[in-house]
């Protein structure tokens, strides 16, 4: 058989990372994260309330609140405020994030492994890595190892809010990598919560969470409608899951997962993209940002500031989100990318990879709980931890804001350039450069420009001449 000719041979072009994402994901992108940015700041306005709360002479009226109680004790559901909070309402936050990462399985960037791959590897470095530095760090100093996974968590939210209030718009390559991070530190959140911090198992009330979850399930295939149907068997299952022992935010996860999100031929949203828009914003706006107010409420005199960087504990959590998160989301894309030769969109530099990576850092909501779940014996090592939760956030966030600061002008011309739309069809040009009919358009406005300049040219010269005449 003759050789082949090398020409012929094929050659096998390399992956790109961080390229331009499909339009219909860049549009749900755009819709998802212009919600999280709202629902940031106002999660920002919650936890300065909180701490503004439990610092003045009203400390004593925080406390109050947060520890009274309501709900029906038959059902053992007579819980704190703050307790509603944390398993109640981030329940509804579980709930959307059970959502997005289905979503992303089946119709996101996590439906190709090998697309998927560098996100995912990126987001475990950046959970490890951190609590290898927090056990490292008490370990050596003799501290409690039981908060290894405090500062494993992302939050997309506070993230955003952070990009809002410095004016940056990233890229959506560079958002949809954030988004990404986030959604697989929150199933590996919840996986931690559930098997790290489940007790004294009740395999009745699990089992009749599960068969719940099955009806729950059976009803959405069999697309029966009506939230008067999906609400009450929603609160069924959430409480007895709660009342199994496992964490009841494990509920909401569970329930996000059976929704349906891939697309039909004559649907513009699947059934999970209409309800994730449609409780999205009550998560944002009203459950993380309730959650904030009653968790977030520590003491930040001098003494309790100086305590979190001379404890092993605080000190761990501290530099587990701001050390531990850049360099294990940093390290692992760089990794990921080395071993499956993916390339660097070129607009793009890596130094913008440790900018987003930094502020993956900012670990509030998700690591306030987890908070809460591994020193729930200890209430002033919990305040110490949640102190130390919002110094290490802070710090990673300002970091991340001088970082991002030094390319902004870049971030700033990709953003616009994805965002142009000269002929107002609704469509970025971008997207539209193989498309003869755009080039008709832009031809046609410019030919209107056109014409339009050579009138105004007549006109000026003709008034020109007429005002030189009399003189």
């Amino acid at each position: 058989m003759p050789a082949r000719p090398t020409g012929d041979l094929p050659v096998a072009t390399p992956r790109t990372f961080l390229g331009r994402l499909p339009l219909p994901e860049r549009t749900y992108l755009a819709s998802a994260l212009r919600t999280e940015t709202v629902g940031g700041v106002l999660l920002l306005v919650a936890a300065v309330a909180a701490l503004i709360w439990a610092n003045t002479p009203l400390s004593d009226s925080y406390a109050t609140v947060a520890d009274f109680h309501l709900g029906p004790a038959s059902l053992g559901l007579n819980l704190s405020i703050q307790h509603w909070a944390a398993d109640g309402l981030l329940a509804i936050f579980f709930f959307v994030a059970g959502i997005e990462l289905k979503r992303e399985l089946v119709a996101g960037e996590l439906r190709d492994p090998k697309a998927a791959a560098l996100p995912v590897i990126a987001a475990l470095c950046g959970m490890a890595v951190p609590a290898l530095v927090y056990l490292l760090v008490n370990v050596v100093g003799g501290g409690s190892t039981d908060g290894w996974a405090v500062p494993t968590a992302t939050d997309i939210a506070f993230a955003l809010a952070v990009l809002a209030v410095l004016g940056t718009s990233l890229p959506s390559a560079l958002r949809a990598f954030l988004l990404t991070l986030a959604v697989v530190d929150d199933l590996f959140a919840i996986l931690i919560i559930a098997i790290f911090f489940t007790s004294d198992i009740d395999f009745l009330a699990l089992a009749g969470a599960f068969a719940a979850l099955a009806v729950f399930w059976f009803l959405l295939r069999k697309e029966v409608h009506g939230w008067y149907v999906y609400v009450p068997l929603a609160l069924v299952i959430w409480g007895l899951m709660y009342n199994s022992g496992v964490h009841a935010t494990v509920a909401g996860v569970a329930m996000g997962l059976t929704l349906r999100c891939v697309r039909r031929e004559d649907e513009k949203q699947s059934p999970g993209e209409h309800i994730e828009h449609l409780v999205r914003p009550l998560s944002a706006g009203l459950a993380v940002p309730l959650f904030a107010l009653f968790s977030a409420g520590v003491s930040i005199s001098g003494g309790a500031l100086a305590d979190v960087f001379t404890k092993p504990e605080t000190l761990g959590v501290v530099l587990g989100l701001v050390v531990g998160k850049a360099l294990g989301i940093f390290g692992g894309t760089w990794l990921a990318a080395r071993f499956t030769r993916a390339e660097l969109n070129e607009d793009l530099a890596w130094p913008d990879i440790l900018a987003v990576s930094t502020l993956a850092g900012i670990g509030f909501t998700v690591s306030l709980l987890i908070g809460e779940l591994a020193f729930t014996g200890d209430p002033g090592l919990t305040d110490e931890v949640k102190a130390a939760v919002l110094t290490g956030s802070v710090i990673a966030a300002v970091l991340a804001a001088v970082l991002l600061r030094l390319r902004v002008r870049t971030y700033r011309a990709l953003y616009d350039s994805e965002e142009r739309d000269e002929d107002m069809d609704g469509i970025p040009d971008i997207y539209e450069q193989d498309d003869p009919a755009y080039h008709l358009r832009m031809a046609a406005i410019h030919e209107a420009k056109a014409a339009e300049h050579r009138r105004l040219a007549e006109h000026a010269a003709a008034t020109r001449d007429d005002g030189a005449g009399p003189a």
